[in-house]
């Protein structure tokens, strides 16, 4: 029977939270809906979807890291987005981060996002060697 493993890496600010970063279940990582915050967070580039997706995505990739994994991990992302201004400039961004194919995507127009002044949030799924 497999476990679920919580994934955090070292955000203090989780532990008052309700959710985890990432949880990993067997060979599977689920990644939460993550938004453009610093490592306490705090909100990181207010009015730029762009400058949010790629703070976005190096905070992806810190969890990825934690959990033994890359972005040639991650199988499936969702992009819920309150505006599409500028929207398809984000697209340069993955390919900053997506080297070696991109993953299934979905993306989502939403009226508002949890976090004031949040433009975008990711969550992503990743399919990982299984654990000895």
């Amino acid at each position: 029977m497999s476990t679920k493993e919580t994934i955090n890496p070292g955000w203090e600010h989780f532990r008052r939270l309700t959710f985890s970063p990432a949880v990993r279940r067997g060979n599977l990582l689920f990644i939460s809906g993550t938004t453009a915050t610093d490592d306490e967070g705090n909100l990181v580039g207010e009015g730029d979807i762009v400058a949010q997706t790629r703070q976005i995505y190096r905070r992806i990739g810190k969890i990825l890291e934690a959990a033994g994994a890359t972005f040639d991990d991650i199988v499936m992302t969702t992009d819920y987005i309150t505006t599409t201004e500028n929207y398809r400039a984000t697209a340069e961004v993955r390919r900053e981060f997506f080297k070696n194919g991109f993953p299934a995507a979905t993306g989502v127009i939403v009226a508002g996002l949890l976090r004031p002044g949040a433009l975008i949030e990711i969550d992503c799924v990743a399919v990982l060697p299984e654990q000895p």
